[in-house]
């Protein structure tokens, strides 16, 4: 990536509209199976899940505040997420909710294999929630990992629009909005959507495959670039990949220049302990 290509980040003014769950991050000497007492070695604990991670990734991109449009809970979580995003570079506009904020467990074993478990509803904004929507239209690119259709249509205010399958096919459909990069993992049962089942398409389809690239619809195969440090774990590679594919069509660049800004964030965050590094 050339230093002119990415001089034209900094201009950029991006929002994400989702999700987030407060992670303790542990690093253990294998991962649980019955009856068997583990260790932890290292551990820390962030505000991350995608809607999260992707508005740091962008804040670090561009090196400006980003909007985050999200729900939490009235706790002390949900007062320590609000605080730590904004340290992190990010701009939380909260939908505050009587109910617990989301909670989740990342173990990573000595080879980098983990295992999560959430706790808790996930909490997402609505449309309905008085956050001020308008202030997307002033944004360049939003990308959106939870909310609601309507939530979703005012999201299509912005110039760039990207979103994951995780929202779900029926707010998908019942939105009925043009995306311009439908992004998600093509490994996970969980983010497969079916060809010609949204009208209007996505300009472009994205399924990731970690280490072997993905597939771009249409385009064809894309390649992972090399990791610029060793391999730690893989949480939130997934999302910084779409962190960088959105920044990179928000600032005009082609699919294939942002899909390569994409590759190397998500390579950069394989190499850190937790989405943003522990150190």
């Amino acid at each position: 990536m050339t230093k002119p290509l990415d001089h034209a980040l900094k201009s950029l003014n991006l929002a994400v509209v989702g999700h987030q769950e407060w992670v303790t991050f542990l690093e253990v000497d294998a991962l649980p199976r019955p009856g068997r007492i583990g260790r932890a070695f290292r551990e820390l604990e962030e505000p991350a899940g995608a809607g999260a991670v992707i508005a740091v990734q962008l804040a670090r991109l561009t090196g400006r505040k980003v909007l985050f449009f999200t729900a939490l809970g009235r706790d002390t979580i949900g007062q320590r997420s609000e605080r730590r995003l904004r340290e992190l570079g990010v701009e939380p506009v909260v939908a505050w909710r009587d109910q617990a904020s989301r909670r989740g467990i990342s173990l990573m074993d000595p080879s980098g294999d983990r295992a999560i478990t959430v706790i808790g509803e996930r909490l997402m904004p609505t449309a309905e929630d008085k956050l001020g929507w308008d202030r997307l239209a002033e944004c360049d690119g939003v990308f959106v990992t939870a909310t609601d259709r309507e939530g979703l249509r005012q999201a299509r205010r912005a110039r760039v629009l990207g979103a994951t399958p995780r929202l779900g096919l029926a707010v998908l459909q019942q939105a009925s909005v043009t995306l311009d990069a439908l992004i998600g993992s093509g490994l996970d049962p969980g983010e497969q959507v079916p060809e010609n089942c949204l009208d209007p398409a996505p300009v472009i389809r994205i399924a990731t495959e970690g280490a072997a690239g993905g597939v771009l619809i249409p385009g064809g195969r894309f390649e992972a670039v090399p990791l610029p440090g060793a391999m730690v774990e893989s949480y939130g590679c997934g999302d910084s990949f779409a962190a960088g594919v959105t920044a990179g069509l928000s600032a005009g660049w082609t699919i294939g220049e942002a899909v390569r800004l994409g590759a190397r964030c998500g390579a950069a965050c394989a190499t850190r302990f937790g989405p943003y590094g522990d150190g």
